[in-house]
């Protein structure tokens, strides 16, 4: 058993929930959360918002998946992000899980 954590912007939803269900996770957690970058070392031209701090409804997700679903999953959010024309992607992480009840 494995532990996916994935974040994303709220825009990327349903696009999450299609893929956990294409990777065969039928249970998950989700949580609307606030994503926040610090943008101050950026110079202010290549900065979009034009401002120091930026704010955005994001999703955070958490589920227990078999170990033989997670690369599924993984090469289903690269094939996603590759297509994505904004900066922002579905970023997700994988953790081991030694014991479990």
């Amino acid at each position: 058993m494995k532990l996916l954590i994935l974040t994303a912007i709220a825009a990327f939803d349903l696009d999450i929930k299609k893929m956990l269900k294409q990777a065969a996770v039928k249970t998950f957690t989700y949580k609307t959360v606030t994503g926040f970058t610090d943008l101050s070392a950026e110079a202010i031209e290549n900065n979009w918002f034009g401002s120091e701090r930026n704010e955005n409804d994001s999703i955070l997700y958490y589920a227990f998946v078999k170990k033989e679903n997670v690369d599924l999953f993984f090469d289903l959010v690269m094939d996603f992000n590759k297509k994505q024309e904004s900066r922002s992607q579905v970023h997700v992480a994988v953790l081991n899980i030694e014991k479990s009840n």
